[in-house]
């Protein structure tokens, strides 16, 4: 039987997506990547999706929309090596940790980042179309103001109160991570499982991890510097770095777009 025809509709830099790529990667799954712009990728994932949002998977005919659908599609058809604890128990923390990280969490750091970034236009756009041809990084530069002001809207950016509300759940979230890791690290028992990447990949803005797709690239401007630098010291910092060092693989991708 041949092997299933897989691709990933992606943004480069982006923590959600991050998470559906560690999940392809730590099963081993052979896949390409197809990535999008920012604003001008909507039209192409509506058609596509009926939503507008990435990640999204590929599975020859079948599409999969958002990364703890693709999670749970992954587990279901390549469950070695598994994500889900096999105790009732500790399955049933994942899935909440998971929620708690995908609902509460991932959307407030991204506004609180978001907050820093799109006053670095020239660094975001470097972000989203690094690999494009010089053409095409030039036209998405001339015409970032238009995307600036949509994610702006959607992130809520204009209301201070939710911004700093950001910055609240991203300390919150660094500090359950730090407390809530058992002695051999994980969040739900004694073995990786989704939980872990979940939060890892989650909180991967503001822990800059090195060597991986969510690693920043140089020169960082002085505000983003400041971004990091707020998190620094924290161990849960230090937790995230030892899920990538640790529990992160080398990507299987087949071939980059």
């Amino acid at each position: 039987m041949l092997a299933a025809r897989v691709e990933l509709l992606q943004f480069p830099y982006s923590h959600y997506n991050e998470k559906a790529r560690w999940a392809l990667d730590y099963k081993r799954v052979p896949h390409s990547r197809r990535s999008y712009l920012p604003g001008p990728h909507r039209l192409a994932i509506r058609r596509l999706t009926g939503q507008s949002q990435v990640p999204v998977l590929r599975i020859d005919a079948e599409v999969v929309a958002g990364s703890a659908r693709i999670l749970d599609e992954l587990e279901q058809r390549h469950p070695d090596p598994p994500l889900t604890p096999t105790d009732s128990a500790l399955r049933r923390r994942s899935r909440e940790i998971q929620a708690w990280f995908d609902e509460e969490i991932g959307p407030r750091i991204r506004c609180a980042l978001f907050s820093v970034l799109l006053d670095e236009p020239g660094y975001l756009c470097r972000l989203f179309a690094t690999g494009r041809r010089a053409a095409i990084r030039l036209a998405y530069r001339t015409g970032f103001p238009l995307v600036r002001g949509l994610m702006a809207r959607e992130m809520g950016l204009h209301d201070a109160a939710r911004v700093e509300q950001g910055f609240a759940k991203t300390r919150e979230a660094l500090d359950f991570v730090a407390k809530q890791a058992g002695p051999e690290g994980y969040l739900a028992g004694a073995a990786f499982s989704a939980a872990d990447l979940t939060a890892a990949a989650l909180l991967a803005p503001a822990c800059n991890p090195p060597d991986s797709p969510m690693a920043l690239p140089a020169p960082i401007p002085p505000a983003v510097q400041a971004w990091l630098a707020r998190w620094s010291e924290h161990p849960g910092r230090d937790w995230v770095l030892a899920r990538y060092r640790e529990n992160r693989p080398p990507s299987s991708e087949q071939r980059s777009r």
